[in-house]
């Protein structure tokens, strides 16, 4: 069996193909390298460096692939307020091109890595796979009109499909470099760098995080299983429902390090709470939580610290440049 990664350099995608090759799987992948790096890509993957929007080269790589495993996607969902184009084009156009060239191959499965911004703010928490949708932010609405199209395309040519719903994930080989992401690696290069972590509003916003092994068991069985057909899943967490403050004093706490956080303006539209039932993952994956958020931390930060503490990159053009848009960004803050 062969199968198909995108973003095969980034975090999540570089760790699903080292399991799938430890499965016995062929692995191909490509990764523009836009977020990813490609010291993360295992030897075994037969790897081109390829924008997913490049339609003719997804039919040409997909071809003789019997699954696609679609992680790729530009992520940062507060910043897509600020540079709606690109990150518009990089999360639905970026899809579909994949999906066309999966079906135009006739693979037998198409799986696709959404995000809890999906649900947007709700009236009760926990978030459920059978809730309304309500996305606020231009990539979370490009996540959730992925998710519909996959369903119109694959259901009209009966190509299997399912929908995965990660919380949060941290974990090694994450990109502590991306400003606009990935609170938990950002807090820890900061502070390993001896600044102060930035805060957003009061950092009472709550969340629950997945370290990265948890999510890839879960994955595993979606990709090996043939009995979830049209199935949304949350994957993660729903035991540790922390607020960013209490994140960075846990960081710090492991660090050693004084923590005296810097506090600005509230991000626009972020949303406050936001934790998703994992009880369907449970029923359908045998989802357990197998590390704690402080044992998965400590393992960031060992990475992080391995690699020693870097400048942060900002890669992305601010599009909407206003009063409305985050000084962290326009100045540079993080």
């Amino acid at each position: 069996m062969k199968v198909f990664v995108t973003g095969v350099a980034g975090f999540l995608g570089s760790h699903v193909a080292d399991r799938l090759l430890e499965l016995g799987y062929d692995v191909v992948g490509v990764d523009n390298l836009d977020g990813g790096f490609i010291e993360n890509v295992n030897p075994k993957v037969e790897f081109y460096i390829e924008d997913c929007n490049n339609l003719d080269k997804m039919n040409e790589y997909i071809k003789g692939c019997d699954i696609v495993f679609h992680a790729a996607c530009t992520a940062p969902d507060g910043f897509s307020f600020y540079a709606p184009a690109y990150i518009t084009k990089n999360t639905y156009q970026n899809t579909m091109s994949v999906l066309s060239a999966a079906i135009n191959n006739n693979v037998k499965k198409f799986i696709y890595c959404s995000s809890m911004a999906r649900y947007g703010n709700q009236p009760k928490l926990p978030y459920t796979e059978d809730m309304d949708c309500f996305p606020v932010t231009p990539y979370a609405v490009a996540k959730y009109a992925s998710e519909l199209t996959i369903k119109q395309l694959c259901e009209l040519n009966h190509i299997y499909y399912t929908i995965i719903v990660p919380h949060n994930i941290y974990g090694p080989r994450q990109n502590y470099t991306d400003p606009y992401r990935n609170v938990a690696a950002i807090m820890t290069n900061k502070m390993l760098k001896g600044e102060q972590p930035i805060i957003n509003g009061d950092g009472e916003q709550r969340r629950c995080f997945s370290y990265i092994d948890d999510c890839v068991n879960c994955i595993e069985k979606v990709i090996t299983q043939d009995n979830l057909n049209g199935e949304i899943i949350n994957i993660g967490p729903d035991e540790e429902f922390i607020s960013i403050n209490e994140l960075a004093t846990m960081i710090a706490e492991i660090l050693d390090f004084k923590l005296n956080p810097v506090y600005v303006k509230d991000r626009p539209k972020e949303v406050k709470q936001a934790i998703c039932s994992s009880d369907k993952a449970r029923k359908l994956l045998g989802y357990e939580t197998k590390t704690t958020m402080r044992e998965g931390l400590e393992e960031l930060v060992k990475y992080i610290k391995e690699r020693g503490p870097k400048d942060f990159q900002y890669n992305y053009e601010i599009e909407i440049d206003n009063d409305r848009t985050p000084k962290t960004w326009t100045k540079k803050l993080v």
